[in-house]
């Protein structure tokens, strides 16, 4: 890992978002409308922290009674609530690392999660473009203490350019 907190691509990072896959399937069983792996772990080849970005949709993400206390059960903590940002819920877990995103169907951020994941993937050049504002933004993002969305706010010129 670099002193930034992006590491080279590991081609590890596909089985271990089977595995979470897996465990949030079994917790959740029918509750889990779409699962999908995103983010920059998702793209082979693609530098990235190595932390599994998973967006998860069920019938209702507002209704945390539905699906909080079973993936607490297996490890996953509630850190956020955005109900602003299409009612956005974030579980982070420890091992392996993830960032697990619940959305209510038809979302348009999810929609753009997969948008642009599955545009790195067929067009690896862009990543030779993105890959620097990545390593920028974590610079930035570490120097000034900043959070997630200060980092994504680094980046944001060069996702519209790709």
């Amino acid at each position: 890992m670099t002193e930034f907190g992006i590491a080279a691509y590991n081609a590890s990072w596909p089985a271990w978002y089977e595995r979470l896959a897996d465990l949030i399937r079994r917790a959740l069983g029918p509750a889990v409308l779409a699962l999908d792996h995103v983010g920059s772990t998702a793209v082979p080849g693609l530098d990235a922290k190595p932390i599994i970005d998973v967006d998860l949709t069920v019938a209702d993400g507002s209704a945390e009674a539905t699906y909080v206390p079973a993936l607490e059960a297996v490890g996953f903590q509630l850190i956020g609530r955005e109900p602003w940002w299409y009612g956005h819920r974030l579980l982070r877990r420890r091992e392996p690392a993830c960032n697990l995103h619940v959305w209510s169907p038809d979302c348009p951020e999810a929609a753009r999660h997969l948008i642009f994941r599955d545009w790195l993937r067929a067009n690896p050049d862009e990543c030779e473009l993105y890959l620097p504002a990545k390593r920028a933004a974590s610079e930035q993002t570490t120097a000034a203490a900043g959070d997630v969305d200060a980092s994504n706010a680094h980046k944001q010129a060069v996702i519209r350019q790709i």
